[in-house]
């Protein structure tokens, strides 16, 4: 039987797993209520990890989401705010380096999800390759898809 608090529990653990290198770092729905979620940012300097909050809250489209990304991982001036250009620029990072991984909180993904399922599948896709390509290097790529409740068909959860 689950007690009041596993839910941050189970996710805390989750964070530190992947942060400290247990979890192998991939594109991840992550369960986190908000106070488990609160202070990752902090937690992921702790650990050496850059981070990116991309809150897509008030995104509903391609190009809404293309110039977040622009701003949140602050992409050179030659960014040319399409698809191939955001993969070229997330398999790069070279502006932005970091000492153990780059996190990436991709938080109110909801909204594009319902909006733009096209768009959003890209950017899921952008993401994983993303990922795959830093997997092998000093400094892995980590997604998180923050959940509550909603979930995402194919993505697997952390933890």
């Amino acid at each position: 039987m689950r007690r009041p608090g596993d839910d941050e529990m189970d996710a805390d653990r989750a964070l530190t797993g992947l942060l400290t290198g247990r979890l192998k770092p991939g594109l991840y729905q992550w369960r986190a209520p908000a106070t488990a979620a609160a202070g990752w940012w902090e937690r992921a300097a702790e650990e050496g990890w850059r981070s990116f909050d991309l809150d897509a809250g008030s995104v509903h489209d391609k190009e809404g989401f293309l110039r977040l990304c622009a701003r949140v991982f602050d992409f050179p001036e030659y960014y040319g705010e399409n698809w191939d250009a955001l993969e070229d620029c997330l398999t790069d990072l070279s502006w932005a380096p970091a000492r153990r991984g780059h996190l990436v909180v991709f938080r109110g993904w909801d909204g594009l999800a319902e909006a733009d399922q096209a768009s959003f599948r890209t950017a899921l896709d952008v993401f994983a390759e993303a990922v795959e390509s830093w997997r092998d290097t000093g400094t892995p790529m980590a997604v998180l898809l923050p959940t509550a409740g909603v979930e995402v068909a194919g993505i697997p959860r952390l933890g």
